[in-house]
């Protein structure tokens, strides 16, 4: 299983001392063992290592890991280079196109985004291969609302973008002032026309950026 080692760290070291943690990581460490489980074990941290702490500008919740053979490497929305676009992120994208002029690239590898502040963060770390949700309740949630409790702390403004109601339900916990939050229905076949086209996510966490004198984010996916 892989560990967190940069600035996220100090704040969230509590969480791995509490029993809810002791026992999620014996239940998690026994599915590596006994079944195939994604993303791959040292990639479960992968929304924290690539985006530090002290760099996060905005924030994507998703819900749980794509359960496909090789989609999942720890960023919500995100697939590897090689791997088809995921409905929800084709949504994404062309939200971003009709939003923001973008382009609509040949893969779904969003490191870029993490890399430039946009934590992609899941509300569960992990999932059985082809079961959706099979880790919900086993303690990642414990753990991702400290990490969002930590993010609520930071006294900077940051963008938080909530898709569907699972997001939504975390928004109680955003109590700072200084953070914008941004709401929508889900990206997903099955949600995105009841109006998560058309909402503009992308431009408007830029306007807020640059109106707090931060660097907007580069949100075109190259084409690899």
């Amino acid at each position: 299983m892989g560990a967190i080692s940069n600035d996220w760290l100090s704040p969230l070291k509590p969480e791995f001392s509490k029993p809810y943690y002791a026992k999620l990581y014996k239940k998690v460490m026994e599915e590596y063992r006994t079944r195939l489980i994604f993303p791959p074990a040292n990639d479960i941290f992968n929304a924290f290592e690539l985006t530090p702490l002290n760099e996060v500008k905005a924030v994507i919740l998703g819900q749980d890991p794509y359960h496909g053979d090789g989609q999942a490497h720890g960023l919500c929305f995100s697939v590897k280079p090689d791997v088809e676009i995921p409905p929800s992120l084709v949504n994404i994208y062309q939200e971003l196109h009709d939003d923001l002029g973008c382009y609509i690239p040949n893969n779904g590898y969003l490191t870029k985004w993490a890399k430039q502040g946009v934590l992609l963060l899941n509300t569960v770390l992990t999932v059985r291969a082809h079961q959706a949700n099979s880790h919900r309740g086993i303690g990642w949630e414990e753990f991702t609302d400290a990490a969002i409790r930590v993010l609520n702390e930071q006294d900077r403004p940051i963008v938080f973008i909530l898709w569907g109601r699972p997001a939504q339900m975390k928004k109680s916990m955003l109590t700072n002032p200084k953070h914008f939050i941004l709401e929508a229905p889900h990206p997903s076949p099955l949600s995105a026309y009841r109006g998560f086209f058309g909402s503009r996510p992308f431009s408007r966490t830029n306007e807020f950026l640059e109106q707090n004198g931060l660097t907007p984010i580069d949100w075109q996916i190259e084409n690899i």
